[in-house]
């Protein structure tokens, strides 16, 4: 039985749409013992897919003796073949530490035995550049541009639903107490990121609206967005704050898949509502991130500026009218 190592550490929204790559390493080696090398964050969504025979954690190591504990035990493991998905100068440098006799290696590894060359890889959408990686390694056809499969997070919703019930609740709304139909805000973003931040107030004026359409809102993120939700729900009657609720990466998920419509900024959580098909709007700030190399290819739209605090409430409800139920 060959030996198959992935390594994909994070971050989530990069790791939503990793799994249609995941499903593709899992077609071409059926018969094969395939490990996943990740983080400690990624564990139980990677475990949730079915695609992996054991899930390591270790994989990024904060000191240097964890990192060659590390190098060790995947020198021991003699791997035959490796796809790096991170593609990063840590994740590359594994190569190195695998010599004299490393495995057949799918990254940008230099003298990696399936490197990927194209000049303009990372000026790809991740899922055109996943797809053309593996096409490199031999595995799946070249897609044209823009046609690279989407991700499915039909097992996370699944996972998270399985929790739900085992909780004596028989759907997320009732769950977390959501009056339906409800739209999912995720007013959050990465803290070394604040310029991927919609404003707190242009959330709490879109949610003021929602609810007078008779739409309720659920504030999801986690602790350290709750002085946003708070800032919304004083403008907005019908809403939940689920900030404190300890939500899984598959409950957002699942959130998505159960809501009306969801915005959300830049931000992991709202890619996984994304990809569970949830239509609405994706802020992206242009400053920091690329939407055409980064937003979903959902049913969700994407709303760009160089400063969020210019897109005004008005201008995302207009995007969301088709979306909401007829004014009484």
């Amino acid at each position: 039985m060959k030996r198959i190592l992935v390594i994909k550490f994070g971050a989530l929204g990069d790791f939503a749409q990793v799994f249609p790559t995941f499903q593709a390493i899992r077609g071409a080696h059926r018969e094969s013992s395939i490990t996943l090398l990740t983080t400690p964050a990624y564990e139980a969504l990677a475990q949730a897919t079915g695609f992996f025979d054991a899930i390591e954690i270790d994989g990024r190591p904060a000191r240097k003796r964890d990192w060659i504990a590390m190098a060790r035990r995947l020198r021991r493991a003699r791997y035959d073949r490796v796809y790096d998905l991170q593609t990063s100068a840590g994740s590359t440098r594994l190569w190195w530490a695998l010599l004299p006799r490393p495995p057949e290696w799918s990254g940008i590894a230099r003298f990696g035995s399936h490197p990927q060359r194209r000049r303009d890889r990372n000026a790809m959408h991740n899922l055109d550049r996943l797809a053309d990686q593996l096409h490199a390694a031999g595995v799946g056809p070249a897609y044209p541009y823009g046609a690279a499969p989407v991700p499915d997070l039909t097992f996370a919703v699944e996972a998270s639903l399985r929790t739900t019930k085992a909780l004596g609740f028989q759907t997320l709304s009732d769950r977390f107490g959501l009056r339906r139909p409800f739209a999912l805000l995720i007013p959050g973003a990465s803290a070394s990121r604040p310029e991927k931040l919609w404003p707190a107030d242009h959330y709490a004026a879109l949610a003021a609206a929602l609810c007078e359409r008779g739409v309720g809102v659920a504030v999801a993120g986690g602790p350290e967005q709750t002085p946003l939700a708070r800032i919304i729900a004083a403008s907005a009657p019908l809403s939940v704050d689920l900030t404190a609720a300890e939500l899984s990466q598959a409950d957002f998920a699942a959130l998505g898949a159960e809501s009306l419509l969801c915005v959300g900024n830049d931000t992991g959580p709202t890619h996984m509502a994304a990809y569970a098909g949830a239509p609405g709007v994706m802020l992206f700030c242009t400053r920091v991130s690329d939407p055409s190399l980064y937003a979903p290819r959902a049913a969700m739209q994407v709303v760009s500026a160089a400063d969020l605090a210019d897109v005004e409430p008005k201008s995302v409800l207009e995007r969301l009218m088709p979306l909401l139920p007829p004014s009484a």
